[in-house]
């Protein structure tokens, strides 16, 4: 679990905070997705999350960040390992060139930390076959899809067991099939009792897979809320974040009665779908509801 309790961060160039006394929790099991406008502090609050800011950023900091009880300012990166996974935007950044196969780069933590080859072995196999990598075990890192890559990142974390995992941006430098390789394994990571925060801009992925959404404008959480509260609100532009489409589509049609008006606006394409499908052939029925 996370637990972020007035903090504030300002890096040792700044002329002013990265982060503005910030608040929030996320649960065991839940995938909190962070959103906002360049230069709102994302990458800055998932190096926090992660341990690397401030212990190699150097910098300012005030207020506690904790995950699973434990003080993030008193504990060492070392310490962390079990505890806490980074996956950054470019895979090719966290694959090590030490090793020659998918199967030994996911065995390379374990290796550093010692762990015995048997435990090894037991932890390895299962996280290949979870994030659909047993196929390609034997080949080399550099002949996988971007994708691919960066499912591997993820594998080379998980199989260290870490109870939160943080993910910058995962999905930054990869195509659509990527893309949607990458949200899988987001929801096997649920599966397997780990708390995801997640920093993302494909905002309709995020609709269908985030169980909550902050919204980080200059350093600052300027909402927090489920998906659909969070997406649709009108002020999203002025913070920096492109409205859905199906939002968009929806506060149109509800201007000119268009839209059930007890029904929410959507942030789902299904969500959409539903509500329109109501006022299918009836353009009066908006105004009645």
């Amino acid at each position: 679990m996370i637990e972020v309790k007035g903090f504030s961060f300002t890096y040792p160039t700044g002329s002013r905070p990265a982060l503005c006394d910030i608040g929030f929790e996320v649960g065991p099991r839940e995938l909190c997705a962070v959103v906002g406008g360049s230069g709102a502090g994302k990458s800055t609050l998932a190096g926090v999350v992660s341990g690397t800011v401030p212990h190699l950023t150097g910098g300012t900091a005030q207020g506690a960040v904790q995950v699973n009880g434990r003080d993030l300012a008193d504990t060492p990166l070392s310490g962390l390992v079990g505890e806490v996974g980074l996956v950054m935007q470019n895979p090719f950044n966290q694959i090590s060139g030490a090793r020659f196969s998918v199967r030994e780069e996911i065995a390379f933590g374990l290796e550093n930390l010692g762990v015995p080859r048997d435990e090894m072995v037991a932890r390895i196999d299962p996280v290949l076959h979870d994030l659909g990598l047993a196929g390609v075990a034997d080949r080399s890192p550099y002949e996988l899809s971007g994708g691919q890559q960066q499912l591997l990142a993820i594998g080379s974390i998980l199989v260290m067991r870490p109870t939160v995992m943080v993910l910058d941006e995962p999905t930054s430098q990869l195509d659509a099939a990527g893309n949607a390789l990458v949200f899988e394994a987001l929801g096997t990571l649920k599966e397997k009792g780990v708390t995801v925060l997640l920093i993302e801009h494909r905002m309709e992925r995020l609709a269908r897979a985030a169980d909550r959404v902050l919204v980080l404008d200059r350093g600052s959480i300027v909402a927090n809320g489920t998906p659909e509260e969070v997406l649709a609100d009108e002020r999203l532009e002025q913070w920096g974040v492109a409205p859905l489409r199906y939002t968009m589509a929806a506060r149109r049609a509800a201007a000119r009665g268009l839209w059930p008006a007890r029904r929410p606006l959507p942030v789902t394409l299904d969500a959409a779908a539903a509500g329109f499908g109501e006022t299918a052939g009836h353009p009066d029925r908006g105004d009645r509801r």
